[in-house]
């Protein structure tokens, strides 16, 4: 209510200030203006007389033509022409279109009837809100399904068969693998991530950071992109070991951004974007979320640019003779392959590599990558299209 009554006496007090001036009648003067001018021209006479600038007959001819001027000027005095005189009509239009438009406009781009939520409770319904968000079980039930898979029927048939060998084989790794693969393929991920989660169980303390991504990956799509709390605790784990690490970071800028802590998602997803590769997946969602945590975080942050190739390589390049132009390309494979297998990369740079060995006729190499990359990729079911791809333009898949 003191926020309304605040803004009623500004809104009200700043109408006032413009309409006075339009009731406020203008002055209108009786005397004929050079009335004033041929009086001061007496006074100077009068004063270059004493002056001894003027002499005496000058002085009386001079004062003798003003005089004439000064009876003409009195005798022909009228009261100038009106101004525009303002009515009051006038007066109550421009004070309810000034009202109007003020509070038109709070009530179209404002938020009437919200209350006052300051820092500190905003702060603490923050953390309300996480402390108290379902859990994986009731997200996953929650999530709205996939669309299904158009599938042939001898590869239902042979999941089928694969879920039902799993569970029979508990310390199979092999199985477990592959049937996290299918599900994906399937778009279970909810039993995707319980088989990927069988999979850390098998390793145990072998398990790497990539096995934890996975999971991780496939908690959230399970749950519908939302972080549960199972999912925050594997976050946390992998940070442990990684303060830095990608993918725990961007998950737990989703976390905050989800419990309306815009400031944290901003901060985690910065660092992400302007040290990370912008074609990773998780950096690209990072990219394609950072503005709005922004806008609602109340900072004004801008993108940094992606940028490409330059002019200048692109003419060397086209410079170069066929046999150089075919040697760099090897080189840029060779190069490619080498970054890939020590430091790993986005699933458009292995399905760059897939095609590039299609195109130099090294199937067999396109192979070895395709069966590579679908391990790293196995549970983003973006990535795996993209890899997918890739393979049947290399002539790995039919």
């Amino acid at each position: 209510m003191l926020f309304w009554i605040v803004c009623a006496v500004l809104t009200l007090s700043v109408t006032a200030l413009m309409v006075t001036p339009l009731l406020r009648p203008k002055p209108i003067g009786n005397d004929n203006p050079d009335v004033a001018i041929y009086r001061a021209q007496l006074d100077e006479i009068d004063r270059d007389l004493e002056r001894e600038l003027l002499a005496p007959d000058e002085a009386e001819r001079a004062r003798t033509e003003v005089a004439r001027r000064l009876l003409a000027a009195n005798n022909a005095a009228t009261a100038p022409a009106a101004g525009f005189a303002p009515t009051r009509g006038l007066s109550l239009t421009v004070a309810g279109l000034i009202l109007g438009l003020s509070f038109g406009l709070y009530w179209i781009t404002g938020a009437p009837g919200y209350l006052d939520v300051p820092l500190s409770a905003r702060l603490a319904a923050s953390e309300e809100m996480r402390a108290n968000r379902p859990d994986q079980a009731a997200l996953e039930a929650a999530a709205p399904a996939p669309p299904a898979a158009d599938l042939p029927e001898d590869y239902l048939t042979a999941v089928a068969q694969l879920r039902e060998i799993a569970p029979t084989r508990p310390d199979d790794l092999e199985v477990w693998w592959m049937l996290v693969r299918h599900e994906v393929e399937m778009r279970d991920f909810s039993a995707a991530a319980a088989a990927q989660a069988q999979i850390l169980a098998i390793k145990g303390d072998a398990a790497t950071t990539p096995d934890h991504e996975r999971l991780l990956d496939l908690m959230v799509v399970a749950a519908g992109g939302y972080v549960s709390p199972q999912a925050e605790r594997l976050i946390r784990d992998i940070l442990d070991g990684n303060d830095a690490n990608t993918v725990a970071r961007y998950y737990l800028g989703v976390l905050y951004n989800q419990t309306d802590r815009p400031d944290l998602a901003l901060r985690l997803w910065r660092a992400i974007i302007e040290t990370g590769d912008p074609n990773n997946f998780h950096v690209a969602n990072a990219r394609a979320q950072v503005a709005d945590a922004a806008f609602r975080a109340g900072v004004d942050y801008a993108l940094p640019e992606v940028r490409g190739p330059s002019f200048a390589d692109m003419d060397a390049a086209a410079e170069l003779s066929p046999e150089d132009q075919q040697a760099m390309i090897g080189g840029m494979v060779a190069g490619l392959a080498d970054r890939l297998a020590t430091e790993g990369g986005t699933a458009q740079e292995w399905a760059r590599l897939i095609r590039a060995y299609g195109v130099l006729g090294n199937k067999e190499a396109a192979n070895t990558v395709w069966i590579e990359a679908q391990q790293a990729f196995v549970s983003s079911m973006r990535g795996m299209e993209i890899l997918t791809n890739a393979a049947r333009d290399a002539g790995v898949l039919e």
